[in-house]
């Protein structure tokens, strides 16, 4: 299924519906259909040029385009008329006095009034044109993105895709906004001629004698301006990244004193950016003059010549005015081929930037004729199960696994054993390499992904809040949802408690990936979050790694409540929460190696037991850093609050 086809359906179900309707039962987020679809995609070719594949969005605006085009000439021909006009005041009212001279007077003003309306549509409308060229190709890579396999990103720098979706963007729109007047300007070009010939061949010959050395050199300039424009543009996304990384990762950065390193990395990020953009100006600097000045020597080389014929009675003084402004006009398309030799080759590079995103294929999604999964048990099976990731490495080999409707079942390992692994095969983040995964006895393959992850909700252990309140965070995957409904989520994740004390409750903003709130808080809320959405089969990765004992036996107690008829898988890495679960299954190099009861267990497998000794190992670690970065928190604010003291009292 191609991009074009894939998207008419996704918006065909997003488009023409009222804004409250839901897609379908398994997409309560898909409640939007405000704004409308892209009107055309590239094309899927990827063997055509780059202008080619975009010439379906120009077309999808070809109305509005022609208009803009057909403006231009009406402004570019009351341009060409003012010097002729200009010529016959001058030669007939001024020399011969046999015309009155307001009559050139009131046509001039009304070529200027009819040009200035002209160049104000077109303008508008060749805007209208690009900035809806950009707004399909933003919605056309975003929406790609949201279908990209969690492969894809793993793989990606968020720093490049924002790049190529901002400022490579840009960059085509720029050029496809430019470049049509540029064109036009090739009107006025074959105009004046026209005219220039009519009033005097030789010295037209004379005025096109430089104009053909600037093609040449913009051809130069050309060859050497498409490499350095794509490393430019690769360079500006290498910088966007160790930005985005540095900014939200920041807490990771000063919890090693790294500022330094990660400035010196920024720095040299950007010194290659700025060796890059110099040599791009360094060949501007060198070609543009040459392309900018010939032009001008036609100029002299007129008024040289047309001087003589002038004393020589072979033209007006008229005509060698007019000569000169048709001699500008000739020089403008010539002036403006450099600019837009480095635009295009700067958005040559970012179309094919664009592109390479475009060209992906993701590789989960909903086959031909996928059902949904509906009326869940929640029975889950795996199957011979395989995975290997794609650097090479194997994580599951022949994993088998049943879990009965309504079950809850552990699954304990050391570090890199493969129990995440588990759970995002599970929600079909990642594509098994052989074997089945079954919900209800349905391959996640022959099914919708909207319809499974409906009905399997995870809960990770680094919990992602979005900058919202916290009601649309725990709402986010029902934005439908009551406030009696998102309140007594809260109460089963224990997190009404620190809710109620904010001073604005529920519509209290978290900030920035939720950073205003602690680690047990926010992982609080992501618990609530997974059971607004009330799934069948809950997944829980770590979801109480950064809360405390005391909250984590109040939300087991919860969540013991909410698990009945619930299917509970439990990637466990804390002593504590293994007491969740009926059954315990031991992984081991990616192969189940015992299964059974958390006492037949310690009975009779030693390597279990040795896998809990390790787990209590690292709880104890866990909780020390906690409680150094708790005692770090309360020196810092009790030095705050001495800082402030002393500060009052010298200023007192």
């Amino acid at each position: 299924m191609t991009l074009t086809n894939t998207l008419e359906r996704d918006f065909e179900r997003l488009g023409n519906r009222d804004f409250d309707e839901p897609v379908s039962p398994f997409e309560p987020n898909a409640v939007v259909g405000r704004y409308p679809p892209p009107r055309a995609e590239i094309d899927p070719d990827a063997s055509k040029g780059w202008i080619r594949r975009m010439q379906p969005l120009l077309v999808a605006n070809k109305w509005l385009f022609l208009a803009a085009m057909a403006l231009s000439v009406v402004s570019m021909v009351t341009q060409v008329a003012v010097p002729r006009v200009l010529m016959q005041g001058i030669d007939v009212a001024l020399e011969r006095r046999a015309a009155p001279l307001n009559h050139y007077v009131w046509i001039l003003v009304a070529l200027a009034v009819a040009r200035g309306v002209a160049m104000l549509y077109y303008r508008l409308f060749l805007f209208k044109v690009a900035y809806g060229l950009e707004y399909d190709l933003r919605t056309t890579i975003y929406r790609h993105l949201t279908r990209m396999s969690f492969s894809f990103f793993d793989r990606v720098q968020t720093g490049q895709l924002i790049s190529r979706a901002n400022s490579d963007i840009r960059s085509v729109q720029m050029f496809l906004t430019f470049a049509p007047m540029v064109a036009l300007q090739g009107i006025s070009f074959v105009m004046a001629f026209s005219l220039m010939l009519s009033i005097h061949v030789g010295l037209t010959i004379v005025a096109l004698l430089p104009l053909p050395f600037v093609f040449f050199v913009g051809l130069r300039m050309r060859s050497y301006m498409f490499p350095i424009s794509w490393v430019v543009q690769a360079r500006t996304a290498d910088v966007a990244t160790i930005v985005e990384e540095n900014v939200t990762g920041t807490r990771v950065v000063r919890s090693f004193a790294a500022e330094g390193q990660q400035l010196n990395k920024l720095a040299g990020a950007a010194e290659r950016l700025r060796w890059a953009t110099t040599k791009q100006i360094d060949i501007r600097a060198k070609y543009a003059p040459i392309m900018e000045n010939l032009p001008r020597l036609a100029t002299a080389l007129v008024l040289l010549y047309g001087s003589l014929l002038v004393i020589g009675d072979d033209i007006s003084i008229g005509a060698i005015i007019a000569f000169t402004s048709y001699v500008v006009m000739l020089q403008a398309p010539f002036r403006m081929i450099g600019m837009i030799m480095m635009q295009s080759q700067r958005a040559s590079a970012s179309a094919a930037r664009i592109y390479e995103i475009l060209d992906e294929t993701p590789e989960i999604e909903d086959r031909p004729g996928a059902i949904d999964l509906t009326n869940v048990e929640g029975a889950v099976s795996f199957k011979n199960v395989s995975f290997t990731y794609a650097n090479g490495h194997e994580v599951l080999r022949n994993f088998n696994l049943e879990v009965k409707p309504g079950e809850t079942v552990a699954i304990v390992g050391r570090t890199g054993s493969g129990k995440s692994t588990v759970a995002r095969l599970l929600e079909r983040f990642y594509e098994v390499s052989s074997g089945e995964v079954l919900v209800d006895g349905h391959n996640v393959k022959d099914v919708t992904l909207t319809s499974l992850r409906n009905h399997v909700g995870m809960v990770l252990d680094e919990p992602f809040l979005f900058s919202t309140t916290i009601r649309n965070n725990i709402a986010y995957g029902r934005p439908d949802a009551t406030m009696e409904e998102i309140v007594a989520a809260a109460n089963a994740a224990n997190a009404a408690e620190f809710i109620d004390r904010l001073p604005k409750g529920y519509e209290t903003l978290v900030g920035e990936r939720g950073y205003t709130l602690s680690g047990g808080q926010r992982q609080r809320l992501a618990i609530a979050r997974t059971l607004v959405v009330n799934p069948k089969v809950l997944i829980l990765d770590d979801a109480t790694s950064a809360i405390d004992v005391r909250i984590e036996e109040l939300i087991h107690d919860a969540l013991s409540s909410l698990m009945v008829e619930r299917t509970t898988i439990v990637i466990a890495h804390r002593l504590s929460t293994i007491a969740l679960a009926e059954r315990v299954v031991l992984l081991e190099d990616g192969v189940i190696v015992a299964s059974g009861s958390h006492l037949e267990l310690m009975r009779t497998e030693p390597r279990y037991a040795a896998v809990l000794a390790h787990l209590e190992e690292d709880q104890e670690r866990r909780e020390k850093a906690r409680e150094a970065r708790q005692n770090k928190t309360t020196a810092a604010q009790m030095s705050d609050v001495q800082s402030q003291s002393v500060g009052g009292n010298s200023w007192a």
